[in-house]
């Protein structure tokens, strides 16, 4: 008996650290809100019983948004841009501060709500999942509204889901009808509702591959599944060019984690521009706080501690390099991670301008495993180097 076809959703909470926030402040709905900055940028509760909202125009010194609102987002304030260039965009926008307990407690509530209709999921982080529909009985967009609803009574949040054969097809899927979508791929619209997107919206392609593609003259998915593999493996390298063009097409083998113990915990991003160590120093060392901050957050959250500690660099031409280093002892501690990480970029000679800024911890055991390790003896301390030019 053949195996049924495989149905994998993608489940995106809707501008999730920013919904939340809106429940604790109802009053602010409709209006642009910007999440990040410092802790206080807490309200002011008025004598008439009425709030008191700091503004983007009032902030001074260095940070990072960590998300916003469909309403900010329309002004031009983005997650990772710094606040002081989201201040100019968007002054008269509301700043709250970033509140990750909260932000952990809906997390929970969601996926708990979800894996009681679908329990094979993939944790992808605080506020998206994968799940494996394919062996459910029920029909698929039925399904997908009653897990919909399941998440709004549990939270009182929305979420977006994308449903398709795979994992890449799911993610562009739910991202297209948001807020509130639920949208199914199959087959027949990769050519109608995937090859007019621009390139972008392929989880993988940051600012500098698509402007890279575009002087190809290769601008949305189409064109770039219609390119010339050695073209692609010419400019890209051999890996990646190959990978640029399985996923133009559509093609995704890559299963569902759903049970195995995590071999790592990492946070990266791609940046809009290219980013210099010295000129762009202080947006640099945000983000990488940020990135150590989010590591140890989910190391947190799943119960982990790691003792490798490492850094992923990309840099304008392409090339990318790791770097890491083995602590005496595990942890999950934000600050422990982040001297660790700062210790490996130190390592490396930063004249290039960067595209992509990662972390990443890994040899990790449970909290209760790593009670029980042995310390490791004297001169154990490991650096290693890698790079490679994917």
């Amino acid at each position: 008996m053949n195996p049924p076809p495989r149905r994998i959703a993608h489940l995106d909470m809707d501008a999730f650290y920013a919904s939340v926030e809106l429940l604790r402040y109802p009053e602010l709905r409709g209006q642009p809100v910007v999440i990040g900055g410092r802790s206080d940028q807490q309200p002011v509760l008025l004598a008439d019983g009425s709030r008191r909202f700091a503004r983007l125009r009032d902030y001074a010194g260095r940070g990072v948004i960590t998300t916003a609102t469909y309403e900010a987002r329309a002004l031009g304030a983005f997650s990772a841009m710094g606040i002081m260039k989201a201040a100019r965009l968007a002054p008269e926008a509301i700043l709250l501060p970033v509140d990750f307990a909260a932000y952990r407690h809906y997390s929970r509530l969601f996926k708990a709500a979800v894996a009681a209709i679908a329990p094979q999921i993939e944790d992808r982080g605080i506020d998206e999942i994968y799940v494996d529909l394919s062996e459910l009985p029920e029909p698929t967009r039925p399904l997908a509204q009653r897990i919909k609803d399941a998440v709004r009574a549990a939270t009182g949040l929305s979420c977006s889901i994308g449903i398709a054969a795979n994992k890449l097809l799911a993610k562009i899927g739910s991202d297209l009808d948001k807020p509130d979508g639920l949208t199914l791929l199959g087959a027949d619209d990769l050519a109608r509702r995937i090859w007019p997107l621009p390139v972008r919206k392929i989880n993988g392609i940051g600012p500098k591959a698509s402007d890279r593609l575009a002087v190809l003259g290769i601008h949305t998915i189409g064109e770039l599944a219609q390119a010339e593999s050695a073209s692609l493996q010419q400019h890209f390298g051999r890996s990646y060019g190959a990978w640029l063009l399985a996923a133009a097409n559509g093609i995704d083998d890559r299963i569902l984690v759903t049970s195995s113990e995590p071999k790592s915990i990492s946070r990266e991003t791609t940046f809009e521009r290219d980013l210099h160590a010295r000129d762009d120093r202080a947006a640099l060392s945000e983000i990488f706080t940020d990135l150590c901050t989010r590591v140890a957050e989910d190391l947190r959250r799943k119960g982990y501690v790691g003792r490798t500690i490492g850094i992923k660099l990309r840099f304008a031409d392409f090339q990318t390099l790791t770097r890491d280093l083995t602590l005496a002892s595990a942890t999950a501690d934000a600050q422990v991670i982040r001297r660790a990480a700062g210790e490996c970029v130190r390592r490396v000679r930063l004249e290039r301008r960067i595209r992509l800024l990662g972390v990443r911890v890994t040899a990790l055991s449970t909290l209760e495993g790593a009670a029980t390790e042995q310390p490791p003896r004297q001169g154990e301390l490991a650096l290693s180097d890698e790079s490679d030019a994917g």
